[in-house]
């Protein structure tokens, strides 16, 4: 007899007191040693619709809803003892007649007239001089299903007795209806509402239906002790246990070259980068893993997320190494050189091009010089005047011809001098050192580089990764979305030899934001992105699971009355039961970062100041700039300071050199916002002391 999970118990268990879910764990342990235990009291449900539902006692009050037959022992649901009763006969567990897989069906008989749910909204206590709106949400009537047939339906596996509401929903009542239809089927018709189109998923043929796909992102086999402990001790990543059918496909696949898997702000594709790393680590004991994302911070939160999802294996672990680009750079020079290399700060970079530009006379501004020696000269380790004639210069909206840059080739040429006289490097210097060491060695440090965040990669960087691999089919796999791209310009990897095309695939399921969030921040952006190679990630058709509150939007007269707002919105979180560490206050720059700590503290709560290098202490709400927010998640977002000076940014918008650099930086500063916006996984609100960013007037749209 094979013992299953359930995700809808973990659902359950996740919402029972701390004591319960510990006396919950207890039993189901024991059950899973022995099913038969009497002091279980097992007993059958007689007024459910589905005879193989049981009950198993766990205290006075505590029931779990165990699903049993001959060949299966699976853990369903748990609640309070009427409550755990009423779920278990309103549902049958059974195999759709078309697709085949295992669903757990509401009995439609038993479900009353549909009640239009609407989650309740944020309310708050506004000072006067505030104003609110929420995004418009269009009422809509049409019947969008009402094309399709009963055979199509049961094809993405609606079940036979829902079948007449489906094609009966209209575009608003469908959100309500699809939170009584398996995954599958929501999923799915939330695409054909979004793009017109019905994906039909090709017929899967197996001898259990447990084991077809769309079962197992609801089912899962608990072979131990060892897999039970990680799928109780962890509900909230439930992502650990269950895998959209997508994502598994995408972690179980071998590449014949570097792939990359793209989608947009949740729909799991670290999930996937995770999943990838741990299966390719436990193909044999000598396989080497490289897993690494853009900042410290990052980094950790994989190596934590890495341990939950393994239990801690000493099997695993030890084979996969996770760091941050540039924190792997540094520990690979040391082993290669046995030095710890000194690198250049920023602020002395500048203040080396501004003396250099003075010296030789050059009349161009300390943003413009910067951004050349980031994007072009350091990134690419320009070495002479004739390299830097003919660098690629895609993202640079800046025409330099010839003349010119034999003008400035000699302003960057003593910095790189004076850089090296004082015995530093420059973080690009330092992988480009790594790089060079390891391109040529036939023994690579690792089989399989994982990359997370992988659209802020530069060039540099990507060199770097590149010459830690070695040459062989899924050496390097990257997870990313380019709309997200905020701290590198493009470039065209295929001409670095990284080459994805025909290997790249897109994510559509997003399991981290509310549809009402999504919805929202999605008018931000375009409906696809493309990167240099011509390459698209299409954000159309992508669908959230979940619903939420709307998402609030405020204008202030005044910075105070802005605060007293945020405050409130973090004291009504809490009070909710969000933990302080589960909300993000995000500025776009530290000029207004002092309003998101006033606000935390007017709210009575303890902040923390994220920076690249630090994920800060528990109970402290997270403040820092948008920046920062990049791969973080929250169950409640605050973005504040969004003045008309501040988003896009003024100074900017200011030293734009034509109408094509000023459209690329509007677009940096929405994805910007995007980033910010959609760390948010329940609640968000954006705030501005009036008039407000032109940003905020588009959500309203």
């Amino acid at each position: 007899m094979e013992f299953r999970i359930a995700k809808t118990f973990q659902d359950a268990l996740d919402k029972l007191q701390h004591k319960e879910q510990k006396a919950v764990k207890t039993s189901a342990f024991d059950m899973q040693m022995n099913p038969a235990n009497p002091g279980l009291q097992l007993h059958r449900i007689t007024a459910a619709k589905d005879d193989n539902f049981w009950s198993a006692r766990v205290n006075r009050d505590i029931r779990i809803i165990v699903h049993k037959t001959a060949k299966s022992f699976l853990l369903a649901y748990v609640d309070h003892h009427d409550d755990a009763y009423k779920w278990a006969e309103r549902r049958r567990i059974e195999q759709h007649p078309k697709t085949g897989a295992i669903q757990i069906v509401e009995v439609r008989e038993l479900v009353e007239d549909l009640v239009q749910f609407r989650p309740q909204q944020i309310e708050l206590e506004l000072p006067e001089g505030v104003s609110i709106s929420r995004p418009s949400q269009e009422q809509s009537q049409n019947e969008p299903f009402n094309s399709l047939d009963e055979e199509q339906l049961l094809s993405i596996g609606v079940p036979q007795d829902w079948i007449s509401d489906v094609l009966a929903a209209s575009d608003d009542s469908f959100l309500d209806l699809a939170e009584h239809l398996p995954d599958e089927a929501s999923e799915a018709l939330l695409e054909f509402v979004s793009t017109g189109s019905l994906s039909v998923p090709e017929p899967v043929v197996v001898s259990d239906p447990f084991e077809h796909p769309d079962a197992q992102r609801r089912f899962r086999v608990v072979e131990n002790v060892e897999e039970m402990e990680v799928a109780l001790n962890a509900p909230w990543e439930k992502w650990i246990v269950f895998l959209h059918p997508s994502q598994r496909k995408t972690v179980e696949q071998e590449f014949k070259g570097p792939a990359r898997v793209i989608g947009s702000a949740g729909t799991g594709k670290t999930v996937v980068a995770l999943h990838r790393a741990v299966r390719l680590a436990g193909k044999n004991d000598d396989t080497r893993i490289l897993l690494t994302t853009f900042s410290d911070p990052l980094a950790s939160a994989l190596e934590r997320k890495l341990k939950i999802m393994t239990n801690d294996s000493d099997l695993i672990v030890p084979r996969i190494t996770v760091g941050s680009f540039f924190g792997i750079a540094r520990e690979m020079y040391q082993l290669a050189t046995g030095r710890n290399p000194m690198v250049s700060p920023e602020d002395v970079v500048k203040s080396l091009l501004k003396k250099s530009a003075s010296a030789v006379k050059i009349k161009a501004s300390d943003r413009f010089l910067m951004s050349e020696w980031r994007h072009v000269v350091d990134a690419w380790q320009i070495t002479s005047s004739e390299e830097y004639a003919s660098v690629p210069r895609i993202g640079r909206k800046s025409r330099l011809g010839k003349k010119q840059r034999d003008q400035l080739w000699p302003v960057f040429e003593v910095v790189q001098k004076q850089i090296s006289s004082r015995g530093m490097m420059t973080e690009a210097g330092i992988f480009q050192s790594v790089t060079e060491h390891y391109e040529n060695e036939t023994r690579k440090p690792f089989d399989h580089i994982i990359v997370d965040e992988a659209q802020d990669l530069g060039v540099p960087e990507l060199r770097f990764l590149a010459s830690l691999a070695p040459q062989e089919n899924d050496a390097l796999f990257f997870a990313g979305d380019l709309g997200q791209r905020i701290f590198q310009q493009p470039f065209s990897w295929k001409n670095l030899g990284i080459n994805v095309q025909g290997r790249s695939r897109n994510l559509k399921v997003n399991y981290r934001t509310s549809h009402q969030i999504r919805k929202t921040a999605d008018q931000l952006m375009p409906a696809s992105v493309s990167d240099a190679d011509g390459e698209k990630g299409e954000r159309k058709g992508t669908v959230s699971v979940f619903n939420g509150p709307d998402p609030l939007i405020i204008l202030a007269d005044t910075k105070d009355n802005e605060i007293k707002t945020v405050a409130d919105f973090i004291n009504n979180a809490i009070a909710e039961g969000i933990a302080p560490a589960e909300i993000g206050i995000f500025t776009r720059t530290r000029a207004t970062i002092d309003r998101s700590l006033d606000a935390v503290k007017k709210a009575g709560a303890k902040a923390f100041e994220l920076t690249l290098h630090k994920e800060g202490p528990e109970g402290c709400v997270r403040i820092g700039t948008m920046h920062l927010a990049k791969g973080l998640e929250f169950k409640a977002v605050a973005v504040m300071g969004l003045d008309e000076d501040q988003l896009p940014l003024r100074e900017r918008i200011q030293s734009a050199a034509d109408v094509i650099e000023l459209d690329d930086i509007q677009s940096s500063e929405r994805s910007l916002f995007y980033v910010a916006c959609t760390r948010a996984r329940d609640r968000l609100l954006v705030s501005g002391v009036a008039p407000g960013s032109e940003f905020l007037r588009d959500l309203q749209e």
